[in-house]
């Protein structure tokens, strides 16, 4: 009687933990040949939390895409961090909020579609608060502009991995309250290089 009781309750873990394979390789496979179609939208998003030591730094930058076609999609994007230095004295603690507008290019498919690169075109406006203990804030507004490259990887046919590998091209103007403006521009002619230096990673959901 044991005996059988053991075999019929090994058959069904086995069909159970066969069941929920069978389960995860399909949503694995629904990844494949995925492609973009107008009015296809994305929400897309990174955290970065550093905390110990006499930093600490958060930061939240989600994004929201519209397709206009299987290549092209338009969208907004917020951009906040914060940042508190212990090592200066006295202590520094700089808040960062910022909006803009971007436009993507998908140009390159790999992997049966899972891997699609893009470049991007950003435009932002922000707000960088410092306040710094028993002296006045002083706030700094900025206009900022860039081209990144980066890739999405499809893990599901819903969700994928980003990566943003590097700003091609950047410009920064800064206007503090007190003091004078300034401008600076970059331009990344190392990018092919070593593409890979310092990554961005993040996740997009398709809807």
């Amino acid at each position: 009687m044991k005996t059988k009781f053991f075999v019929i309750l090994s058959m069904l873990t086995f069909s159970f933990a066969n069941a929920q394979q069978q389960e995860v390789d399909s949503e694995m496979n629904s990844a494949k040949g995925v492609t973009f179609e107008k009015g296809d939208m994305f929400l897309e998003g990174s955290i970065k939390i550093s905390t110990g030591g006499t930093t600490d730094y958060y930061g939240f930058s989600p994004k929201f895409g519209y397709l206009l076609n299987d290549k092209f999609a338009v969208g907004a994007k917020l951009n906040y961090s914060s940042e508190k230095v212990e090592t200066t004295i006295p202590e520094t603690k700089t808040n960062v909020f910022g909006v803009g507008a971007f436009a993507r290019y998908y140009f390159l498919e790999l992997d049966k579609k899972r891997f699609k690169a893009f470049a991007e075109a950003g435009l932002g406006f922000g707000q960088n608060k410092t306040k710094i203990q028993g002296i006045e804030d002083d706030t700094d507004n900025s206009i900022t502009a860039d081209i990144t490259v980066g890739l999405n990887y499809f893990v599901t046919k819903n969700i994928a991995v980003t990566f943003t590998l590097a700003n091609v091209l950047a410009y920064n103007s800064v206007s503090p309250e007190n003091g004078a403006s300034s401008d600076t521009f970059n331009l990344n002619i190392n990018l092919f290089e070593n593409i890979f230096d310092q990554p961005q990673f993040g996740l997009l959901y398709r809807f």
